[in-house]
């Protein structure tokens, strides 16, 4: 029997729908690239086959399948030929832009799907819980507003998801009062609401009320308990205010409460042990790692690298090295800073190129840490080449690595050339940067080069340290009226030095 056409097409549209859905459920057991060149054989498949695109919403089919593979470039020229694209389509390009690091673009398309309103377009509750994460990437609490403005009024303030992503929102916006707003008037909260608003409170270093909550229990009046996410975010945020006792205490807390700590868990608890420099403290944690069974990935392996570096141990952050069987670049990047700690520089060096020839792009920590070394061990030369040569790896200089690149020239006398350096870098120059180069101008006697950075600069310096140390270059050769002037600076930029002390 031989088919209509138009069965045909109705076929071929709901083969193509069904095997687009089944796409998107296996994306992550196959390779992306193979689900890209799928989808393309299927795009084909229809174009030659002349099947209407707007049969059951095919085209925004094809584009969430395309987005969700990471083929942003198919994606966007389908969603360009697709005349009335729905709420499905808008959300996948949201989403994947917005993930990607893309985050105006993804605003771009939100503002897109704003103008369009039609009836296959509106907005749902998952678009505005990913614009919400778009408004994160671009730290805009003000458009964060505009779109808590419109959750309003399409009536879905009332909405657990969107509402902890507003509340995400704030609190990553550093807007800790608005997110506990928006706490405040839920009617109902799960685990992820409490979680949140503890994990923000953790982030602005407002640990009490984050651990209050937890231990007068009203997490539990609401049917809700204290969940693994929640006693890491806690432990992180102490550890982030190098509060070390309440982290342990916190932590053993915890393993009381028979909450089983992952791995996120011990990496965010390690740098404690840095911080104090107790091998002893960390090798029970690298203890507990193994007697619980946890997996050490990568990111574990390398916290127990620094943790180990810190504490003096470098042998111990080889062995732990040495263990990993797939190393990524942070695996690398956490053994050449301990070298460069060290003062083992060729140790670091060799590692570097070993990096290499095992197929490991360096990045911009690798980079960090190799200048690092470089400066620690006076190889001046192989830290000049090591910075021209940034391009090469795809790196693009950032601030970090002309802070390294100063104090390296300044450490070893080369003033004039970090001086060239730091002009070139001009009002973008950090504090830390223009620090390091006015101590090497005190350390060589070079107020000349001081004065002129200064004044090049016009003094915009924001913290103290530039300004002390500009202050003791004056006062160093008598230069009474040069001391005067900078305190009558910082005087103006209501800049103040905090007086040392002491805790012995």
């Amino acid at each position: 029997m031989q088919w209509s056409r138009s069965k045909y097409e109705k076929t071929v549209a709901f083969t193509t729908q069904f095997v687009c859905t089944q796409l998107q459920l296996v994306i992550a057991e196959m390779h992306e690239t193979e689900i890209s060149e799928t989808c393309k054989q299927i795009h084909a498949l229809m174009l030659t086959n002349n099947v209407d695109m707007n049969l059951w919403q095919l085209s925004s089919k094809l584009i969430g399948t395309y987005a969700c593979c990471g083929d942003l470039i198919s994606s966007k020229l389908l969603f360009q030929e697709t005349p009335n694209p729905n709420v499905f389509a808008f959300n996948w390009m949201i989403l994947t832009l917005t993930f990607s690091g893309f985050h105006e673009e993804a605003i771009g398309y939100f503002s897109l799907f704003q103008e369009s309103r039609n009836s296959n377009s509106y907005p749902n509750k998952y678009t505005f819980s990913v614009v919400l994460k778009g408004c994160v990437g671009l730290l805009d609490v003000d458009l964060g507003k505009q779109v808590h403005g419109m959750i309003y009024k399409v009536g879905f303030e009332k909405d657990v998801s969107v509402c902890n992503g507003l509340i995400d929102m704030y609190g990553k916006c550093r807007r800790i009062c608005d997110a506990r707003g928006v706490f405040d008037r839920m009617a109902e909260r799960d685990v992820a609401s409490w979680t949140t608003m503890i994990c923000r409170y953790a982030d602005v270093g407002r640990i009490e009320e984050s651990v209050f909550s937890v231990r007068k229990n009203e997490v539990g009046r609401e049917g809700l308990f204290p969940d693994l996410v929640i006693w890491n975010a806690m432990i992180s945020g102490f550890v982030q205010s190098q509060r070390v006792v309440e982290a342990l205490e916190l932590f053993r807390d915890m393993l009381i409460s028979r909450i089983k700590p992952n791995e996120v868990t011990v990496t965010g608890l390690l740098p404690v042990c840095g911080m104090v420099g107790s091998v002893g403290r960390g090798r029970e944690i690298h203890g507990l790692i193994y007697r619980m069974g946890l997996d050490i990935n990568v990111f574990v392996a390398s916290a127990l690298i620094d943790m180990y570096s810190k504490c003096g141990s470098v042998e111990e952050a080889q062995n732990v090295f040495n263990s990993i069987p797939n190393k990524n670049a942070a695996s690398w990047n956490a053994m050449i800073g301990c070298y460069g700690k060290h003062g083992m520089v060729d140790c670091a060096i060799k590692f570097f190129d070993r990096m290499q020839d095992e197929d490991i792009q360096p990045n911009e920590v690798t980079l960090t840490a190799i200048l690092c070394a470089c400066s620690h061990g006076g190889l001046v030369e192989k830290g000049l080449e090591i910075f021209r040569s940034m391009d090469s790896y795809g790196v693009k200089p950032n601030k970090e690595h002309y802070s390294c690149l100063i104090d390296l020239l300044c450490r070893y006398g080369r003033m004039e050339e970090a001086y060239d350096i730091v002009k070139q870098i001009g009002v973008e120059v950090t504090d830390s940067t223009i620090g390091a180069f006015l101590n090497g101008c005190k350390i060589h006697e070079r107020r000349d080069l001081a004065e002129n950075i200064s004044e090049h600069l016009r003094m915009e310096l924001k913290k103290p340290g530039g300004f002390v140390t500009l202050s003791n270059i004056y006062a160093s050769e008598g230069k009474w009226r040069g001391v005067q002037d900078v305190r009558e600076v910082m005087k103006d930029k209501r800049v103040h030095k905090k007086p040392g002390f002491s805790s012995v």
